[in-house]
């Protein structure tokens, strides 16, 4: 038996990175995913065709999880295409990296929309939806970043720490009605992003963490499975480090 057999999941920001990562493997567990692109149509395509060779339905949706019209009108589409919506991964998010004396605040701005601002569109508009049908998980993706902090990063870091609290809010509010609500908060995790750095700074941070790797997209992804599966019924409110024992 597949952990996810037959469970409609909506994945925001799944064309690469982490978010392809979690695509796949709830694909290979039994999930119907229903996932958002932004720019790269091309990239969802392929996932999107990728997806179905494991025997699921998988549509891509093209909409910006950081505007609130777009976020209802795609839980409108997927509740319309799928019939329901039993998972839903907030994954989309971005980077603008400064030291704060040299961040603009169009910067600061975007990052805070794109990351937390789209958690709380997305969410509201499953809310109703999951409620009706008493049940759901709500995964919303932080990062190590937003546990403990990082120079360079205070539009990023306040953007995944506001998500932390956003998350227990949740939590609280709709454990009435069988809907959970956790947060998944990835350290340093090997994706195209990260083949762009130097190859000694890549090292020093491996060598840093305790497991002595960096995480792959895989590993993010097993922890939503279990969130978003019936193995996680007893836990909400919750931020699971994936993080190779950084935080520890």
């Amino acid at each position: 038996m597949k952990l996810l057999e037959n469970k409609i999941a909506l994945i925001t920001g799944a064309s690469r990175g982490i978010g392809r990562g979690i695509a796949e493997i709830f694909a290979k567990q039994g999930a119907n995913v229903a996932f958002t692109y932004n720019a790269s149509a091309e990239a969802a395509a392929a996932l999107e065709a990728e997806l179905q060779q494991f025997g699921i339905k998988a549509k891509a949706y093209k909409s910006d999880a950081s505007k609130y019209d777009q976020a209802q009108l795609l839980v409108e589409d997927v509740l319309k295409d799928f019939g329901s919506i039993d998972i839903l991964i907030n994954n989309a998010g971005i980077t603008k990296d400064n030291l704060l004396m040299r961040i603009s605040e169009d910067d600061f701005d975007k990052v805070i929309e794109v990351n937390l601002k789209s958690v709380f569109n997305l969410t509201k508009a499953v809310i109703k939806p999951m409620m009706k049908q008493r049940f759901g998980s709500i995964i919303n993706m932080s990062s190590v970043v937003g546990v403990k902090g990082n120079a360079g990063q205070t539009n990023y870091a306040a953007s995944k720490a506001g998500i932390l609290g956003f998350t227990k809010s949740v939590a609280l509010e709709l454990g009435s009605r069988n809907i959970r609500c956790n947060a998944v908060a990835p350290g340093f995790i090997e994706t195209e992003m990260t083949e762009k750095l130097d190859e000694n700074t890549v090292k020093g941070w491996r060598d840093a963490i305790p497991l002595k790797r960096g995480g792959t997209p895989e590993d993010v992804a097993n922890v939503c499975v279990f969130l978003g599966s019936d193995m996680s019924a007893y836990v909400t409110g919750q931020t699971i480090n994936v993080d190779g024992g950084m935080l520890t």
